[in-house]
């Protein structure tokens, strides 16, 4: 094998161990970049030392889940193709949401936090692990993941659900009671992501 081939080689094998995977960014406190739009755009910025972008949604204005009094979140979704794997990539989310000033040890479940930063997705792997869900186990109940998920990957097949994000999305508008400013679009449409 000479020298092109094996370069070849590699850079095949490198692709092969790329995955993309899906990541919900929130928060709806301030951190040391800003207010919660800057933050989450930050941290969006911030996943380009994990691997490559390849989309990102519009930041969205969403309704507190769960704990309901607390500050409006804002949300987006990042496509992020990575040669992680799952594990190591959620210990690197955890240790960037410790560089904003979350520490998930620390206040109220489901409370008002800095940044929030989890996997939803990752290529077709369904893991169930002690800290470690993919699919995200709530994924499917949580407008304010489905909204901007939809508006980067609506096609997407949504592992051991057996329905696209597009098919979630709207199964659970359907169903839901929730009021018409529970997910607000606040800046520009989403977007592949040009280098």
């Amino acid at each position: 094998m000479n020298h092109s081939d094996k370069r070849l080689s590699t850079c095949r094998d490198t692709l092969e161990l790329m995955r993309t995977a899906y990541i919900g960014l929130g928060g709806n406190l301030a951190s040391w970049v800003g207010e919660p739009q800057a933050t989450v755009a930050a941290a969006a910025l911030r996943l380009e030392s994990l691997g490559r972008v390849v989309a990102r949604s519009s930041l969205y204005s969403t309704a507190p889940v769960g704990f309901a009094d607390q500050p409006r979140f804002v949300n987006a979704v990042v496509a992020l193709e990575t040669y992680l794997a799952p594990r190591e990539l959620l210990n690197k989310l955890l240790a960037i949401e410790l560089e904003f000033g979350r520490n998930r040890s620390t206040g109220v479940v489901n409370g008002p936090r800095t940044l929030d930063m989890d996997i939803l997705l990752f290529g077709e792997l369904e893991i169930s692990e002690p800290d470690l869900e993919i699919p995200h186990p709530r994924l499917a109940e949580r407008a304010f993941v489905l909204t901007p998920l939809n508006a980067i990957a609506p096609r997407l097949f949504v592992p051991g659900r057996g329905k696209t994000v597009a098919q979630l999305l709207t199964q659970l508008l359907a169903a839901s009671q929730s009021n018409s400013d529970a997910v607000l679009r606040i800046d520009s449409a989403p977007g592949r992501i040009v280098t």
